[in-house]
Order: structure tokens, then C-alpha cells, then sequence
């Protein structure tokens, strides 16, 4: 009679169910708007991560064909053709031949030479602003995001508090609730916060790498006009035969 009365008892008990859901839909417009913030965030993040991606990676494929392509050519003016408009290489050299006609008006050679370089240097700016567009969204993200889920995890502690001080005990049902939108706001600020710091490293040491080439090429460019052509870097398929060429081993003297 007894074990009849309890699981009477048991099945009258309300039910409590527990879940993501639950606990947003108890977090009301809040929790709602916390994650929409957070979901914004990371959409943004990675939109930018495979877009610069993408950049850097056409950037430095171009390159490949200023090794190949560029220096072979009899003039700058004959190697531009060679190279895809609206590229960051073809900028450079559309700059350099820009400076070259106006530093010909000039009388004193030191200050051509420093106008030369400083165009050059301004180019090679404006190409590395491009390319670090959006970089300052991915270390906002990166440095904000924790804190916005740790909004979303004060938020839920105070409403647990409010349940258990309303029941009068700390039972279960009451701060399931509220703890678990708690916990879910912190796991979703670090998933947010972390891919950002990581994509933010990796683009700027790429950007780096990008930046030297950029500033070696301006070097050869700045060559190859002062001295009229003369110099400038050698073929990349010479250079490669010379170092991959082996001395033939000497015979081995006849007794």
C-alpha cells in the first residue's frame, strides 16, 4: 500500500525539463540578446579569417609571377603588362613609374632619390592598411567576447539567487535553470573569443611575411631605376640551375 501511495505521489510530481532551450527561453530577452551578440561575433570572425585567407593567398601566388614574369622584361613599363591589374605588385610598379616621370623635374639627386623612396614607401602602406582590414574586429572579438558571456553567467547566477530566495531552499528545480544559462553563456564566450585570438595571430604573421616581400620588391624597384636598368634580381630558373648544379667529381688518376 505504501509503495502504491509513493509512485502515486511520484507521478503527480511536476516535471522539470533541462536544456539549452529551457534555459535561454528562462533567461528571457536577455540571454536572447547576449547570444545573438555573441552568434554576430563569430559569424563576423570567421567571414573575415576566409576572406583576408583569401587575399593573402592571390597576393602571394602574384608574386610567383613577378619572380617569373616581371624582372625579364626589357622596361618596368613592358614588366606591368605582365602583371594583373588591381594587384598589389602592379600598384608598386604603376607608383614607381609615376615617381620616375615626376622625379625627373627635379634638380637636386638626393632629393629625387628621397622622393623615390618615400612614394614607394607610401605604397607600400596603402597596400598594408588593405590587408589588415578588418584585423581590429578580430582582436575586438577576441578581447570582448569572454566578457560579454561572463555578463550572460553574472545574469544567471543573480537569477538563481532570486529563485532560491523566493522558494526559501536551494532545491534543484529552482537554480538548474538559471545556473545552466550561466555555464552556457561562458562556454559560448570562450568559443567565440578563441578561434578570434587564433585567426588574428595567424593573419597578422602572414601579413608580415607579406610585408617583407612587399619591401623587397620596392627595394629591386628603386635598384632598377637608379641604375637605369642595370641592376635588378636575377632569373629565378638561373638561379635555381646554379644551385642545384653539382661539381662533376674529378676522375680518378690512371697508375
Amino acid at each position: 500500500m505504501t509503495i502504491e501511495l509513493l509512485a502515486a505521489a511520484a507521478g503527480d510530481a511536476p516535471k522539470n525539463s533541462f536544456g539549452f532551450m529551457e534555459a535561454m527561453n528562462q533567461g528571457g530577452f536577455v540571454a536572447w540578446f547576449i547570444l545573438g551578440v555573441m552568434v554576430i561575433m563569430s559569424v563576423g570572425s570567421f567571414y573575415i579569417l576566409f576572406t583576408k585567407l583569401f587575399e593573402q593567398r592571390k597576393v602571394m601566388n602574384q608574386y610567383k609571377d613577378v619572380r617569373a614574369k616581371f624582372w625579364s622584361a626589357p622596361s618596368l613599363k613592358d614588366g606591368a603588362t605582365k602583371l594583373e591589374k588591381n594587384s598589389a605588385w602592379r600598384q608598386l610598379v604603376d607608383d614607381a613609374l609615376i615617381a620616375d616621370d615626376q622625379h625627373a623635374k627635379m634638380t637636386d639627386k638626393l632629393e629625387a632619390h628621397d622622393w623615390m623612396h618615400g612614394s614607394l614607401a607610401r605604397s607600400e602602406d596603402a597596400i598594408n592598411s588593405k590587408l589588415a582590414g578588418g584585423l581590429p574586429f578580430l582582436a575586438t572579438v577576441g578581447a570582448t567576447a569572454p566578457f560579454v558571456g561572463l555578463l550572460g553567467t553574472v545574469i544567471g547566477i543573480y537569477r538563481a539567487l532570486i529563485n532560491i530566495g523566493m522558494a526559501g531552499s536551494a532545491s534543484i528545480d529552482k537554480v538548474a535553470g538559471p545556473v545552466g544559462e550561466a555555464l552556457i553563456m561562458t562556454a559560448i564566450g570562450l568559443l567565440v573569443a578563441v578561434p578570434a585570438v587564433f585567426a588574428y595571430n595567424w593573419l597578422q604573421s602572414r601579413n608580415k611575411r607579406i610585408g617583407e616581400m612587399l619591401s623587397a620588391f620596392s627595394t629591386d624597384l628603386l635598384a632598377y631605376i637608379n641604375s637605369n636598368g642595370t641592376v635588378k634580381p636575377s632569373a629565378p630558373t638561373a638561379a635555381k640551375a646554379r644551385t642545384t648544379a653539382a661539381p662533376k667529381p674529378a676522375a680518378a688518376p690512371k697508375k
